[in-house]
């Protein structure tokens, strides 16, 4: 993390300062790119940090979301970034303005290996959220950087200086169409929306073909950070003894566990023919039977009503 910093640093101040002396817009727009990239380095640094800090009586879940929060504000700044990098270009298509078309090519190429190395260094990590945005971010850094070459041989050759607005408002496209998925992705997991992995018709499905439970409702899944899931549910039961309930509850967060990865579990049992909502609520110790969190409290969303 520390060397991709340096290194986006670097190249930022390099980019900036190039762009300003080849009169290069898609330069300029690389050191924003770059920016946006180091802002979102520096965020998911603090975001990794934070995640790894333990559940505080405050913090019941931990700064799980810190991550998620941290891609969401790195993902917004790059939608303004892309919106002023499109405005500027167009202005240059109506006022062209004269390009060092060999400069530019010279720091392109510097930037395709800078970015080339940090996007290798960021493959390990990619499968968090935040982490996974940095790394497309420095995959389109370097897709749009190589661009950045083609155009400045093809200003070099033809001596169209139109060409540069153009590849400033590709590159912004790129920036845009990334950070848009990103968007909703932390959304998403911001709204307490069902993870987009999870198809909940298949969880409540799955809970029902468990032996002995008779209804599923009030099911609620959602994401604690990008990859952790938590889920709430009331399941209907026949009238047992506890010692029952116990299995029946094993049977279900085995289940959860097995085919949907969610270790993190609130079930609440209620029997059939029963007027109260606890009829057979399982004990403390049954409820977090499965749960590998370090969170066994109850998370009941306030769902306690009779039915």
């Amino acid at each position: 993390m520390q060397i991709s910093m340096a290194l986006t640093f670097g190249y930022v101040v390099a980019t900036f300062f190039f762009g300003l002396r080849a009169h290069s817009l898609a330069l300029i727009s690389e050191a924003g790119h770059n920016v946006s990239d180091l802002l979102a380095i520096l965020l998911s640094f603090v975001a990794v940090y934070f995640q790894s800090r333990p559940a505080t009586d405050e913090k019941t879940f931990g700064y799980q979301r810190a991550g998620v929060l941290a891609a969401f504000i790195n993902a917004v700044t790059l939608i303004v970034l892309s919106a002023w990098i499109a405005i500027e270009a167009l202005h240059r298509l109506a006022v062209p303005v004269t390009v060092h078309p060999r400069l530019m090519m010279y720091v392109a190429a510097a930037g395709v290996l800078m970015n080339g190395t940090v996007a290798t260094l960021l493959w390990r990590f990619s499968g968090d959220v935040n982490i996974r945005s940095v790394f497309l971010h420095m995959l389109g850094d370097t897709l749009s950087t190589a661009a950045v070459i083609v155009g400045g041989l093809a200003i070099l050759f033809t001596g169209m200086m139109w060409i540069d607005p153009i590849l400033s408002i590709i590159i912004a496209a790129m920036i845009l169409w990334s950070s848009i998925g990103i968007v909703r992705e932390t959304l998403n997991i911001l709204l307490e929306g069902t993870p987009s992995n999870v198809q909940l018709g298949a969880v409540r499905t799955a809970m029902q073909s468990v032996p002995g439970v008779v209804d599923v409702h009030d099911l609620h899944v959602w994401s604690l950070g990008s990859r952790s899931h938590a889920l709430a549910s009331h399941v209907t039961i026949a009238e047992m003894p506890m010692s029952e309930c116990g299995d029946i509850l094993t049977g279900i967060n085995n289940t959860l566990r097995d085919r949907f990865h969610i270790t993190h579990t609130t079930i609440q049992f209620e029997t059939t023919g029963c007027e109260t909502t606890h009829g057979c609520s399982a004990p403390p110790e049954l409820e977090a039977v499965g749960a590998h969190d370090h969170h066994h409290h109850g998370h009941d969303h306030g769902h306690d009503h009779s039915h």
